[in-house]
This record gives C-alpha cells, sequence and structure tokens, in this order.
C-alpha cells in the first residue's frame, strides 16, 4: 500500500489540529490529510469553527482555563441579553413610545440626562477606582455584573413610578456607565492573563465574535419574547429575575473557573497562611479557588502600600524604630489601625512581594477587637511586631519563595495594588 501512495517525505500539523504528509511519487510531491475522509469533513468544519471564533494556535495559544471561563462567558452574555430586552422595552415605554400625550422634546430632555449622567459616573468611577480593577479583577467583574442587573431592574420598575422616572433611569445610567469601566476593565486584565503568546489582540477579538454571535442568539429570541411579555408586567418580572439568577450563577462560575498565577493581596495571603501553618506551598488552581470573589468594603486591618514616609514614621525615633533589624528597601508600620508600606526606588518585585508578606502577617496577628492599651503602649506593640516581621522574613522568606515558584507561580511580576511613592531614607550609620 505505502508503494502506492509513495514515499513519505515530510510530516506537518496546524496547531494541535490535523497534521497533513507530503509523498514523493512518479517525480511529484503530493499532499494528503493524515486521517480517514469522514475524519477530514469533521475536522474541515470544527477547524472552520475554530478559526473564526477561537484565537490562533488555540489551546496552545491561551490559558488553561481559557475553554471554561469563556462557557460560562457566553452563557452570562446571553441571558443578560435578555434582560437588556426587557429593560429596554421598559424604558422606551417609560420615555414615552406608544403615548400619544409624550412629547419628543420630554422624551430627548430624558434621554439626554440620562447619558449625560452615565458620563459623568464613568469617568469619577475611572478616577476613584481605575488602580484597583487589575489588581481585583475578579470581584470587580462579579460586581459589575451584579450592578449591570440592578440597574436593568431599576429601569424595568421605572415606568411604574412616573413622578421619578427621570431621576430612577438616570441613576440607572450611572450604574451602567460603572458597569462600563469596570467591565472593560477587568476583561482586558483577564485577557492579558489568558494570553499566552502576546496575543491579547486576537483573544479580544475573537471574545467580541463570540459575543456578537451570543448577541445574535438573543436578538432572535427577543423577537419570540416581545409580544409575549408586551402589557404583561408580572410575566415581565418573572423573565427577568429567572434571566438575573442565570446571569449571576454564570457569572460565578465564570469568575471561579480563573486560574491566576500572579500574587495580588488575596492570593499572597492564602497562601503564606498556609504555608506558615504547614509548611505546604498551594499551588493556583487551590489558591484561585480559596480567593473570595466579592468584595470587602471594609477590611478589619487594611493595608496600604507604597505610601508616603509620613504614614509610617512622624519622628527621628519612629525612623529608627522602622529601621531596627530591617536591612530592606523598604518601611513597615502601623498607623490607625491601618498597615502602611513606604517603598524604596530601587526595591525589586521580590522585595515587593516581601513587603506584603510581612504586611499580611502583621494583619493576621493583630487582633481585631478594638484596644484597650494606651495609645503610646500599642505603638510599641506595634513596633515590636514590625521588629518580629522582620525576624520571621529573613527566616521563611527564601525557602518561600523558591516553594511557590516551584508551585508554578509567577513571581516575575505582581498584582499588588502599589502606590506611586518612593522614598530614599537615611541609615542608622548617617
Amino acid at each position: 500500500m505505502e508503494n502506492d501512495i509513495g514515499v513519505v517525505l515530510a510530516t506537518e500539523r496546524y496547531g494541535s489540529a490535523e497534521s497533513w504528509k507530503y509523498f514523493a511519487r512518479d517525480g511529484v510531491v503530493e499532499r494528503r490529510r493524515d486521517g480517514s475522509k469522514g475524519e477530514s469533513r469533521g475536522n474541515s468544519i470544527v477547524g472552520v469553527f475554530k478559526s473564526v471564533f477561537l484565537p490562533q494556535g488555540y489551546p496552545e495559544s491561551v490559558s488553561d482555563d481559557y475553554l471554561q471561563y469563556q462557557f460560562w462567558d457566553t452563557v452570562q452574555a446571553f441571558s443578560s441579553s435578555l434582560s437588556g430586552t426587557l429593560a429596554t422595552q421598559a424604558s422606551l415605554r417609560g420615555v414615552g413610545v406608544g403615548n400619544q400625550e409624550a412629547t419628543v422634546a420630554a422624551a430627548t430632555v430624558t434621554w439626554l440626562l440620562r447619558d449625560g449622567t452615565g458620563m459623568l459616573g464613568r469617568i469619577l468611577f475611572a478616577w476613584r477606582k481605575g488602580t484597583k480593577l487589575d489588581s481585583e479583577a475578579k470581584k470587580w467583574r462579579m460586581f459589575a455584573d451584579v450592578l449591570n442587573d440592578m440597574a436593568m431592574f431599576m429601569e424595568i420598575l421605572a415606568p411604574h413610578f412616573p413622578a421619578c422616572f427621570t431621576l430612577i433611569v438616570c441613576t440607572a445610567g450611572v450604574f451602567k456607565s460603572i458597569v462600563g469601566v469596570a467591565g472593560g476593565a477587568t476583561r482586558a486584565a483577564l485577557t492579558v492573563h489568558q494570553a499566552r503568546r502576546d496575543n491579547m489582540a486576537d483573544i479580544s477579538a475573537k471574545d467580541g465574535s463570540q459575543e456578537t454571535l451570543v448577541n445574535l442568539a438573543g436578538l432572535l429570541i427577543s423577537l419570540i419574547l416581545i409580544p409575549l411579555i408586551t402589557d404583561n408586567p408580572v410575566l415581565t418580572l418573572s423573565l427577568f429575575f429567572l434571566f438575573t439568577m442565570l446571569h449571576l450563577f454564570a457569572n460565578y462560575k465564570a469568575v471561579r473557573s480563573v486560574v491566576m498565577e500572579t500574587f495580588n493581596e488575596a492570593r499572597l495571603s492564602i497562601v503564606l497562611q498556609q504555608y506558615l501553618r504547614d509548611k505546604r506551598i498551594l499551588s493556583p488552581l487551590e489558591a484561585n479557588q480559596r480567593e473570595p470573589v466579592f468584595l470587602e468594603f471594609t477590611k478589619t486591618v487594611p493595608i496600604r502600600l507604597g505610601v508616603r514616609l509620613q504614614e509610617v514614621v512622624q519622628s527621628p525615633e519612629e525612623l529608627q524604630l522602622a529601621l531596627k533589624n530591617n536591612n530592606m528597601p523598604y518601611l513597615l508600620g502601623v498607623r490607625n489601625g491601618c498597615i502602611c508600606v513606604c517603598l524604596g526606588p530601587k526595591a525589586s518585585v521580590h522585595d515587593e512581594i516581601r513587603a506584603m508578606c510581612q504586611a499580611v502577617w502583621i494583619s493576621s496577628t493583630m487582633s481585631p477587637p478594638a484596644h484597650t492599651e494606651p495609645p503610646t503602649q500599642q505603638q510599641q506593640s506595634h513596633w515590636e511586631m514590625v521588629h518580629e516581621s522582620h525576624k520571621l522574613m529573613d527566616t521563611i522568606f527564601n525557602p518561600f519563595l523558591k516553594g511557590v515558584e516551584a508551585a508554578g507561580w509567577d513571581t516575575k511580576r505582581t498584582l499588588l495594588d502599589w502606590d506611586e511613592w518612593r522614598v530614599e531614607w537615611k541609615s542608622k550609620s548617617n
């Protein structure tokens, strides 16, 4: 049989997809697919689907969690599209579509006010929380989707409160603008995580194609739903709550499926505390499964990174206390129940990880209840904890760092929320 086909000269493969063989026969080079004809037709259909909707080189060009995340992201986008149809219909009815007494001017003013307040909300939110979206992408992604459902619920209820209609839709517009900033920024952060060949643009483009296909499917379903829900508020609310529950569940599963290999505060805290308990290093998968995905608006002992020097020390004596047992390019202190870290200009990424480890240890050591000691004694005990943390890190940090690298963590960069202040200080010898 091989003599009939010819001699195999070479074999080629497109990524992990089909393979081809080159044969020499009668002085001519022939190229043939490796496999049966039935498999070829199936592979051809699958190959077209992959080329249209998946990044080039899939699955090698993306992270291992890509497919699971995209599946649940598709489900949430579909349910959100259907909920959006219900909200849009309610908004149009509220501004007077179908009402002969409504004026075009009044509807236009309402729409402009909604858009204007949304623009202001977008700017303010990006200013106040833009730096948090990288370090806590999962939490803000979940927050954005919950807020989006709240905004659509308000739009559905707005026509039933004509006196407050403009206020309600403007508030919903602000919420949706925040959703746009938080959702878009966190999606970009997740794209950086998914890209394994610096192919962020390709992943983003194919994600847009997937979302467009889902929205098209949602549009077709919406054409069926609209005649059923018109003038039927009970069915409208029932379907909205059904789609919202599916939307939130799919979002939770999508965020939970993401396995990031870089440290943020939550993941580093989880890995470090496990190491301090039993010397075991958690893998990225284990730590990500334990990472909280809902925002915590209040923390018992907050940690602030990259602060000004005056937030760590307020006297030469305190500066000497901060330098005690410390030969690292950062200073730690506790001020008003908050752990503050002041970073030097020559600090490396490993120095940042070490500083964060110390801050996490101090945070876990400080007791949640209010202190009963006088302020002076509190400060003395705080400095003792800082000194103890330096001694602890001198003992455990190097083995800990080698362990996390061996477990698959990326220590070349972090997602810790450092501010931009950098300070040079005089040593004790000076």
